[in-house]
C-alpha cells in the first residue's frame, strides 16, 4: 500500500525565494557561515542601486551574487589533493588572507599537508612552489566554469552566467581566468567580489576592518569608484541590517514584483538536477550519483505505478538526498582506507545537513525528512534518528535501496565497482533489516528491465 503524499504546488515560491534559500548549500561549500551569499547579495545590491544600475541590471547582479559560488564543489577534491588539507577549512582560511604576495605564500605552506610526514610535506610544499600559478589557474577555472554552465541550465541570462564565470578578476588584470583588466571585467563581477570580501571580512573582523580592507585593495582587486560607493553605503544604516534574522526576507523582496512570479514544476526539477550537480562534482567517486538515484528512484516509480506528479516529488528528492556531503570535507569523502570514529561522525552528519539545507526552503521542506533519512534502517540502526520501520516513510525507503545499489556498483576509494548480480545479491542479505523487501523487489524488477 503506497503512503498518501502531499505534492506541493508550484505556485508556492518565486524564483528569488529559491535561489536565496539553495545559496546555503553553496554557504557550508565554501566552509562559510550561513548566510554569506545572502549578505553578499545585500551588500552587492546597495553598491548597484548607489551606481544607479537599471532595472534590468539589477535583476542580473542579483542572481550573479546570490549565485557566485555555484561551482565551488567542482575543484573541492583537487584542492584536497593538491593541499592535503580539508578543503572547506583551506577555502574559508584562504578568503581572510591580505592580497600580498608573502602572506598567500604563508597561508599556502602552513596549511600544505599540514600534520603529515616532514619528507611528505616537504615534497607537497615543493609541487605548489613548482606548479603553484597553473594549479591556481586549474581551481578557478573548473569552478568558474562549473558555475557558468549550471547557472546557464537553470535559464539565467547570458549576463549572470558570464558574471559567475568572471567572478575572480581584479581590477588591475591580475586575477583569474582570463586575466581581465579594468572595464574589461562584467560590472556584476566586479561588485560580486567586493561584496564578498566585505562579508568575510565584516564577519571574520566587524565593519572597519571591512571597509579597510577593501581600501587596501583599491586599484588592484577592486575598481576604485566601486570603493567609493561602499563608503557611501556604508555612511548608512548598513551593517545593522547584515544581521537581522530577516535578511533573508529582505532579500528575497529586493526584486520588483514583476520578477516574484513563481516557478513552474518543470523549475523545480531543474533546480533540484542543478543541484544535484553541485553535490556530484564534490568527489569523483560521487560523480553521477545523484542523478542515478533519481533515475532508479523514477524507475521504481513506474515498476510501482506511482502516479507522475508523485513520481516528480521523490525524484527530487532523490536527486537531494545527499546535499548534506557539501559539508563534509574531502579528506573524508576521498579517504581511500577505513574512517576513524571522528570521521565517521562527521561523515554521518551529512543526513542532518541535508535536513537542515532542504528545511530552509519552503516548497523542498517536505523532502527533508524524506531525503535525510536515506540512512535510517528498519531495524533501528541507522541514523541520524535511529528510525525503525513505522517511522521511516515509503519514499525514503525507495530512495534507501537506490543510494545503496548505486553505491555498490559504482567506484569508491576504497573498492571498485561491483557487477550488478553481485549488489543485489550483498542487498537481499540486509532486506528487513536495512531495507525494504517490497522497495528491493522493485529495484531488481526495474533494474533488470534496464539492463
Amino acid at each position: 500500500m503506497l503512503h498518501q503524499v502531499i505534492v506541493p504546488r508550484a505556485t508556492a515560491v518565486t524564483r528569488a525565494e529559491l535561489v536565496a534559500s539553495f545559496s546555503y548549500a553553496l554557504d557550508i561549500t565554501e566552509g562559510q557561515p550561513a548566510g554569506h551569499c545572502i549578505r553578499a547579495c545585500w551588500i552587492g545590491f546597495e553598491i548597484g542601486r548607489e551606481l544607479g544600475l537599471s532595472g534590468v541590471e539589477l535583476e542580473d547582479l542579483y542572481y550573479t551574487l546570490l549565485l557566485k559560488d555555484l561551482g565551488c564543489s567542482s575543484n573541492a577534491a583537487r584542492i584536497c589533493e593538491l593541499y592535503e588539507a580539508d578543503d572547506r577549512a583551506f577555502k574559508q582560511g584562504y578568503k581572510t588572507v591580505g592580497n600580498s604576495l608573502a602572506a598567500t605564500l604563508h597561508f599556502v605552506f602552513s596549511k600544505t599537508a599540514r600534520g603529515r610526514p616532514p619528507l611528505r610535506r616537504a615534497v607537497a610544499i615543493g609541487n605548489i612552489l613548482r606548479n603553484g600559478d597553473a594549479f591556481a589557474q586549474e581551481l578557478i577555472v573548473s569552478r568558474c566554469t562549473r558555475g557558468a554552465d549550471i547557472a546557464r541550465s537553470l535559464r539565467f541570462s547570458d549576463a549572470v552566467c558570464h558574471g559567475i564565470y568572471c567572478l575572480d578578476e581584479h581590477w588591475d588584470g591580475s586575477g583569474r581566468p582570463g586575466r581581465l583588466r579594468g572595464d574589461a571585467i562584467p560590472l556584476a563581477s566586479r561588485i560580486a567580489l567586493i561584496a564578498q570580501v566585505l562579508d568575510v571580512f565584516h564577519t571574520h573582523a566587524g565593519g572597519q576592518a571591512a571597509i579597510d580592507e577593501v581600501v587596501r585593495r583599491s586599484g588592484t582587486w577592486f575598481d576604485p569608484a566601486l570603493v567609493a560607493a561602499v563608503h557611501a553605503v556604508a555612511a548608512r544604516d548598513f551593517w545593522a541590517t547584515l544581521a537581522s534574522p530577516v535578511i533573508e526576507t529582505r532579500v528575497v523582496r529586493l526584486l520588483p514584483a514583476a520578477e516574484g512570479m513563481a516557478v513552474d514544476d518543470d523549475y523545480l526539477d531543474a533546480i533540484a538536477a542543478a543541484f544535484g550537480q553541485v553535490i556530484d562534482a564534490k568527489s569523483p567517486y560521487t560523480s553521477g550519483h545523484s542523478e542515478r538515484v533519481g533515475q532508479i528512484a523514477e524507475k521504481i516509480g513506474l515498476t510501482i505505478g506511482m502516479p507522475e506528479g508523485r513520481r516528480r516529488w521523490l525524484r527530487r528528492a532523490a536527486l537531494l538526498h545527499d546535499v548534506g556531503k557539501l559539508g563534509v570535507p574531502n579528506t573524508i569523502l576521498d579517504k581511500p582506507a577505513a574512517l576513524d570514529e571522528q570521521e565517521w561522525a562527521e561523515m554521518r552528519s551529512h543526513a542532518s545537513h541535508t535536513r537542515e539545507i532542504l528545511g530552509r526552503i519552503g516548497i523542498f521542506g517536505d523532502l527533508a525528512d524524506v531525503a535525510a533519512a536515506h540512512h535510517e534502517r528498519l531495524d533501528g540502526r541507522g541514523y541520524p534518528l535511529g528510525l525503525s520501520d513505522g517511522g521511516i516513510s515509503y519514499e525514503t525507503r525507495i530512495i534507501t535501496v537506490c543510494d545503496f545499489y548505486d553505491a555498490l556498483t559504482a567506484d569508491r576509494p576504497y573498492r571498485g565497482a561491483l557487477p550488478v548480480d553481485e549488489a543485489l545479491r550483498i542487498m537481499s542479505k540486509e532486506v528487513g533489516c536495512a531495507i525494504d523487501g517490497e522497495c528491493f523487489e522493485a529495484l531488481r524488477v526495474a533494474v533488470r528491465a534496464s539492463a
